[in-house]
């Protein structure tokens, strides 16, 4: 009887599993949309990685609007629902 080994995948499935994977912060998610866009813009793409690329270009934007969405109620909360002008000193 054959068992399913615990070992991770290798090869297109672990590719695929670990591209539909969320980053873990803002700063990785931006830093895949930027790469993603550019391979976007080169127009080599295939037209099937064409549209699954800018899905996943769909995906990391709103995981990036969402941190920035968060941050922001965060800062409204510490600053009593108003949000100060930031100046660099």
């Amino acid at each position: 009887m054959a068992t399913k080994s615990s070992l991770p995948e290798t090869g297109a499935k672990a590719s695929k599993a670990s591209k539909t994977a969320m980053p873990l912060s803002y700063e990785a998610a931006l830093q895949e949309l930027e790469q993603l866009a550019a391979q976007l813009e080169s127009g080599q793409l295939p037209l099937d990685q064409l549209m699954s690329g800018y899905q996943r270009g769909a995906e990391l934007l709103n995981f990036c609007r969402g941190k920035l969405e968060a941050i922001e109620h965060q800062i409204s909360v510490i600053d009593g629902d108003q949000l100060k002008p930031w100046v660099q000193e």
